[in-house]
């Protein structure tokens, strides 16, 4: 089964709370995964982000969402508790309770009136629609522009001369913490015609090993045989590690060959070495920063 959406955990999760028991989060968590029978990779696939479970997030926002419109509450931090007015909801035997559902309750309303503004109403209807928390509509909205963002990057970097593509591979490799310095990796360049090897970076700030790397900006696919002089060329120098680095992509029989050597050699396509542009600041420039907060619980324990 697949993780179920937040609305769909409505219902079980009031269910859950029939007894009148005091529950925390976690354990509502736990008992809900059971509830669905999920699979533990079900139960710990990530958001996007990476920071949160989509099943616990999704369980934070159904009891969040029956806490507005009063069918739940707080009864200390982590905890919550049905309400009578859930449990007279329940005694309705509804067949599913979704927002929808919530907006016949007038606290559901409010809350719903204070954090919309008339121009958002298309857009928390689409996530309804689609059983998103928001979290996972604000990170589907970054990953879509994260994803146009790259997309930019790679018509750019096509369109530069060879000369800028090797410096623009030198200050990728450079961010993300290879050859120190931007000088100390400038021998990266002006070596195309040495054995098949463009130039070689140090691994960390003290040169304690070297990486050789090829660097070509190219528009159709790098297949086998151009990997394979590659690795020659790193037999020849009795190197172990290498970086091959294109603006195209790589056939997956050039895949397959890397994954079978000896030689430790990393392919960084086109959209890989534009996510890392991104993820590491190079050619790229920040246009607008929006901090999420979130309640400090601990700032209101006594």
């Amino acid at each position: 089964m697949t993780v179920p959406d937040y609305q769909s955990i409505m219902l079980p999760l009031l269910q859950l709370a029939a007894n009148g028991r005091e529950y925390s989060l976690r354990e509502a968590i736990d008992k809900l995964s059971l509830h669905f029978e999920l699979s533990e990779e079900e139960t710990q696939e990530m958001l996007p982000s990476g920071r949160q479970s989509t099943f616990d997030n999704r369980v934070g926002w159904a009891r969040t969402y029956l806490k507005k419109a009063g069918l739940l509450k707080s009864t200390r931090r982590g905890y919550f508790q049905i309400t009578n007015q859930g449990q007279a909801v329940l005694q309705q035997n509804p067949q599913s309770i979704n927002v929808k559902f919530l907006e016949q309750f007038p606290e559901f309303i409010e809350f719903k009136n204070l954090k919309r503004e008339d121009s958002a109403t298309s857009t928390e209807e689409t996530i309804n629609s689609q059983g998103k928390t928001p979290e996972e509509a604000l990170e589907s909205l970054v990953q879509g522009l994260t994803q146009e963002l790259a997309a930019e990057l790679l018509e750019s970097i096509k369109n530069c001369s060879p000369g800028f593509f090797e410096r623009l591979v030198i200050d990728v490799l450079v961010k993300m913490g290879y050859g120190g310095t931007r000088k100390d990796a400038s021998k990266i360049v002006g070596r195309s015609g040495d054995g098949g090897i463009d130039g070689t970076i140090n691994e960390d700030r003290l040169g304690l090993d070297i990486i050789y790397v090829q660097a070509k900006r190219w528009e159709n696919p790098v297949g086998r045989p151009e990997v394979q002089k590659f690795a020659g060329a790193l037999q020849g120098f009795r190197a172990k590690k290498g970086i091959f680095i294109t603006s195209s992509s790589f056939t997956a029989e050039a895949r397959d060959f890397v994954s079978r050597i000896d030689n430790k050699i990393i392919l960084i396509d086109g959209q890989s070495l534009a996510q890392y542009m991104i993820e590491f600041g190079v050619g790229v420039s920040t246009k607008e920063i929006y901090e999420v907060k979130k309640v400090d619980l601990d700032y209101f324990t006594e």
